[in-house]
């Protein structure tokens, strides 16, 4: 870890910021959304269930996009590291654009992925070349 470049570090950061973004999207989502819609309305069963799966869908994959971020500099080559970069990007850019369109840009979340995004793109300029 000590030789790590700073695009590597960019990574591992960027996964961080992923991971906690993720695991407070998460608790908020569960407190805010999903608890009051399964508590206020009558649903039928199947639906019940479905309402939390598909609400924590991005949550999971943010979490694990942070993990594999902040793993795939320590163990991959290049190459696999160009493509999580460009998988994990797209899908926390999807989640910034959504997020900033969803709140009308007054939620700190849309700021921290968009931030997550910055940190693949300085990463991957060095994979690039």
């Amino acid at each position: 870890m000590a030789d790590m470049t700073s695009y590597q570090w960019a990574f591992v950061a960027a996964g961080c910021i992923g991971c906690v973004v993720a695991v407070f999207h998460g608790v908020l989502m569960q407190k805010l959304m999903i608890r009051p819609i399964l508590t206020g309305m009558k649903l039928p069963q199947p639906t019940r269930r479905l309402v939390p799966l598909l609400l924590h869908f991005s949550t999971v994959f943010w979490f694990l996009g942070g993990v594999a971020l902040t793993v795939v500099p320590l163990f991959a080559a290049p190459p696999v590291m160009l493509a999580t970069a460009l998988f994990v990007g797209v899908m926390y850019g999807f989640g910034a654009i959504g997020n900033f369109w969803g709140t009308g840009g007054r939620h700190p979340g849309w700021v921290l992925l968009a931030l997550a995004v910055s940190l693949i793109l300085y990463g991957s300029s060095a994979l690039a070349t």
